[in-house]
């Protein structure tokens, strides 16, 4: 099966190791991710004011080119990006008045109506491919490998977008057990990573990824495992301000999804990009023997 795929800019830099490993496991999983040609940044975040329209002509148009392959969905594997794109359709499908305006903006475009269905990649391994065909091809299980799933905001915020229940999300849980994972509850799975405070306000980052990551390690976690490239550079990176501030803190990997699920579909660490991940997550995987 083919699937329409929207990357994203980040995805092709700092976040490879998200992208690849996910393209190497949705291939082995029997679909195919093609993706959008001429696509443009997704505007990075949806703009709340209800007069400010142009910041959403940058979604719509990658929607546009995703209806231009012929694709009635288009899959995204960035939070940020799924949220920009998912909000924007909801705004095209829902409101005319602002529709009939972002056409005419777009004077050299087909109008578009919001034909194109946005999923996130989770979406598509849950109903889709379906945890028992995942379960099945699954080569080398991650048994003993203890990890706390980590949400953020984008996947489950607002409501209309929610990739599963807003408050009590199980979709990371269900994967993670499905590749042979331990998943410890962990009350800050749907917390905010501080998001685009690291800029003005790096100091509220560094306590957020205290919060966040102690509470990991408390409750016996060895990884947190997540989707959004942004969660990952602001829990990754802040811990190297947390090691000298915290004498009993040590770090803690984190891991997109993907590239756990690749591990485990035993199409090994070179899909994975490990030397982007923030810290150095080779030692804890080479401990439960799930690399060389």
């Amino acid at each position: 099966m083919d699937l329409s795929y929207y990357p994203g800019c980040t995805l092709k830099t700092k976040a490879k190791g998200l992208e690849d490993s996910a393209i190497a496991s949705l291939k082995t999983l029997s679909i195919d991710l093609v993706e959008v040609q001429r696509w443009n940044c997704c505007g990075v975040t949806y703009s709340l004011a209800d007069d400010d329209l142009v910041h959403h002509l940058a979604p719509v148009r990658n929607l546009i080119r995703a209806r231009e392959q012929g694709s009635k969905r288009v899959g995204v594997l960035c939070s940020f990006c799924y949220n920009s794109l998912k909000r924007a359709n909801l705004l095209m499908k829902n409101d005319q008045v602002k529709r009939k305006t972002l056409n005419d903006f777009m004077e050299e475009e087909k109008g578009y109506n919001g034909e194109v269905e946005v999923v996130h990649i989770l979406e598509v391994l849950r109903d889709d491919v379906g945890w028992g065909n995942i379960a099945e091809k699954v080569k080398i299980s991650l048994k003993g490998l203890k990890v706390v799933p980590y949400y953020g905001c984008t996947l489950l915020r607002p409501q209309e977008v929610a990739i599963d229940h807003v408050e009590k999300p199980t979709i990371l849980r269900s994967l993670m057990e499905t590749i042979g994972a331990e998943v410890i509850e962990f009350p800050y799975a749907t917390e905010c990573c501080g998001s685009f405070q690291i800029i003005g306000n790096p100091d509220y980052i560094t306590q957020r990824a205290w919060d966040i990551l102690s509470s990991a390690l408390r409750r016996g976690a060895e990884a947190l495992v997540l989707t959004c490239p942004l969660c990952h550079f602001n829990l990754g990176e802040r811990q190297q301000e947390l090691v000298p501030r915290y004498s009993d803190f040590k770090g803690i990997p984190i891991f997109y999804f993907s590239q756990l699920l690749a591990l485990s579909l035993g199409l090994g660490s070179q899909v994975c990009h490990f030397e982007l991940n923030y810290g150095d997550p080779l030692p804890l995987l080479k401990s439960k023997k799930l690399i060389p």
